[in-house]
């Protein structure tokens, strides 16, 4: 589904982050019966992503887990790390190799979509037709069925394997460019690991993912 077809629907479009934000904290707060979900959690990191929103989410989504029946969020396998904090994301989340797109449905009655697919701060359309809704609907139980269910563990005591380079390059002060180099790796596969870092770090500041690496024990 384009961004193209989406505006065609009967949709609200919601435009700057404050707007947006009551928006979506609006939306979930409404849930009862229900919250579905495409995320990914490590998507906005390094995007520019005021920390407050990125927190409000979380928040957000906490909340709807104490009074809604159902919660189930899917996400991409690169924020594996990230979605097994189930103190921070309550319900059920399974983990597919891509999402199609960010959504967000209460109740199977009203569903929220980025106006360009991906990061829900650039502007979302609130679409309330039933017939579109529905059709998010039986995507997301499509991705379900064919997704990796998971059990939430603690927090690991040291950082993933495949992430204490990441960690080493970031403390040495290196540039993007020079750290993809040393290990090996395209600019685009570093930067989603370091996107993972920050995200099993809880922070989207990587002066502060340094410190929390160093509180944790991990360096």
């Amino acid at each position: 589904m384009t961004r193209s077809v989406l505006r065609e629907t009967q949709g609200q479009p919601v435009t700057g982050v404050a707007n947006v934000r009551a928006a979506l904290t609006g939306l979930v707060r409404s849930a009862r019966r229900e919250l579905l979900s495409f995320d990914d959690p490590a998507g906005a990191l390094g995007r520019g992503i005021a920390e407050p929103f990125l927190e409000l989410a979380c928040a957000g989504v906490c909340a709807s887990g104490e009074r809604t029946a159902t919660v189930r969020r899917i996400a991409p396998r690169h924020s594996l790390v990230h979605i097994r904090d189930g103190a921070r994301f309550p319900g059920d989340s399974r983990v597919t190799d891509t999402i199609p797109f960010k959504i967000i449905v209460a109740d199977r009655a009203v569903a929220a979509v980025p106006l360009d697919l991906e990061l829900h701060d650039n502007g979302v359309l609130l679409i309330r037709d039933p017939v579109v809704v529905q059709t998010l609907v039986r995507t997301h139980r499509a991705w379900w069925d064919t997704g990796e269910e998971l059990t939430h563990h603690p927090a690991p005591d040291e950082a993933p394997a495949h992430l204490r380079p990441v960690l080493k390059a970031l403390l040495a002060g290196l540039t993007d460019e020079a750290a993809a180099h040393r290990m090996g790796v395209s600019g685009r596969t570093y930067s989603r690991r370091v996107g993972e870092l920050m995200t099993a770090l809880g922070t989207t500041s990587r002066f502060r993912a340094g410190v929390e690496a160093a509180r944790r024990g991990w360096v």
